[in-house]
């Protein structure tokens, strides 16, 4: 019985789907809510798949219902869904034993996307020392500024501070107030402390990695490096442009700002799509185009191994130079001096096909679920999808059939469809012959 469960796709689903039980069991208890009664079993369970699953969308405030000890348990899970299962699996493998087996290596590389096993056991050393590093020094600049800048008590800005500095990186968009981050639109330390968490965490280990090591040689980074740099930037530059634009004279998000609170709040409602839900204005309010881009933004997400959810931009990347191949009639996709393997190709076709279809779907039976427009149900519906945790309010009024099915797909988006896919079969096959080609017309 065992043996089933060798694949280590099949082992990150069983570790994220026990850690979101255990979460669940966690926010049952009578110590993790304020309210006189212990929470219903949906609630939590929606919460904590949430939570490790890195999304941040909620049905409740989580700062009015939810105790000091929940919104612990909240925040434990969020670092644990950030570092990943298989990663805390195996470190603890190593701390016990000293030592770190094939299959712990296997399960480690599938979850941390490491391209080959030998520096496994320094890859996750160094995933988490730096992820640790970062939050602290998050940490460090909001407790300063939630002591000095609105008189909190160092105790309650340090708690405050560790918060939202272990959602901000992992990019989780959990906030400990009813609006998000609204009340700090103006203020460049957090806001802008916060968007380079969400970037930072978003990139992918791998990027960061070798930006950190070789960052006076750029001309030496991998493809992976190049395209998700390359096409994150790229998208940042554009969405700030949009949305600052789009929203520069609406009187219900940026128009009572002043132009540098504009230029503040747009860059930080550009960054937010990758795939973290804070928001400094109200979504609500923004244009419907403006909803349209941020559903495009999420559904793309972020950089591969990191926090960020979507089909990531190395997907993105590759379907673009895919199609500009296809239309100059190359035979294989070329990126610089390197040729983009097959199987990474049809990988990348996959993942965006899969996924394409699950929100297709998924917005279909919002709409029958919820007596809500389309525009709002598919924002809802990416948003779960790539982890991003962005909600114009629908979320919260959806129906308990509603939540069942937001709660799937967030844990669906956060191991990825192909994930799901390799979890459910026993092994790989292997054709060991060739059929005869035959041409077929497309379009």
């Amino acid at each position: 019985m065992l043996d089933r469960f060798q694949h280590p796709a099949q082992m990150i689903v069983t570790g994220f789907g026990g850690a979101a039980l255990l979460g669940t069991a966690l926010l049952c208890l009578p110590v993790a809510t304020t309210a006189a009664k212990p929470v219903d079993l949906l609630t939590a369970l929606f919460t904590a798949t949430s939570a490790v699953c890195l999304t941040g969308l909620v049905i409740v405030d989580t700062a009015a219902h939810w105790s000091v000890f929940g919104e612990v348990v909240i925040a434990l899970l969020v670092q644990v869904g950030g570092l990943g299962i298989m990663t805390m699996a195996t470190l603890m493998t190593v701390l016990l034993s000293g030592r770190l087996g094939l299959r712990a290596r296997l399960f480690a590389q599938a979850e941390t996307k490491a391209l080959s096993m030998a520096d496994v056991r320094r890859l996750l050393r160094n995933i988490v020392l730096f992820s640790l590093i970062v939050e602290a020094v998050v940490t460090v600049v909001l407790t300063a500024r939630f002591a000095i800048g609105y008189g909190e008590p160092l105790g309650r800005a340090a708690y405050l501070g560790a918060f939202h500095a272990i959602s901000a990186f992992n990019n989780a968009g959990f906030a400990l107030w009813p609006d998000s981050l609204v009340r700090f639109v103006t203020d460049p330390w957090i806001c802008v402390t916060i968007a380079i968490a969400v970037i930072v965490g978003g990139l992918g280990f791998p990027v960061v990695f070798e930006v950190l090591r070789s960052w006076r040689r750029p001309g030496r980074w991998s493809l992976l490096t190049r395209i998700t740099l390359g096409v994150s930037g790229a998208l940042l530059v554009v969405s700030i442009g949009i949305f600052t634009v789009t929203e520069w004279r609406n009187p219900g998000t940026l128009g009572p700002l002043d132009d540098s609170g504009k230029l503040l709040a747009g860059f930080f409602t550009a960054v937010m799509p990758r795939s973290s839900g804070f928001n400094t204005i109200d979504l609500a309010q923004m244009h419907p185009s403006s909803w349209l881009a941020t559903d495009l933004l999420m559904f793309v997400g972020g950089g591969s191994a990191g926090t960020a959810g979507g089909i990531k931009v190395t997907t993105f990347g590759l379907l673009a130079f895919v199609i500009w191949a296809e239309l100059r009639g190359e035979t294989s996709v070329n990126i610089g001096h390197r040729r983009v393997a097959e199987a990474t190709l049809r990988q990348a076709i996959t993942l965006a096909t899969i996924s394409t279809v699950t929100v297709a779907v998924c917005t279909y039976a919002m709409l029958v679920l919820t007596d809500h427009d389309l525009d709002e149900v598919l924002f809802e519906v990416v948003s779960a999808f790539a982890t991003v945790g962005l909600s114009t309010g629908m979320t919260a009024d959806a129906t308990p059939a509603g939540h069942v099915l937001l709660t799937v797909l967030m844990f669906i988006g956060r191991i990825g469809p192909l994930t799901v896919g390799s979890a459910l079969a026993l092994r790989e096959r292997t054709r060991r012959y060739e059929l005869p080609e035959e041409r077929v017309i497309v379009g």
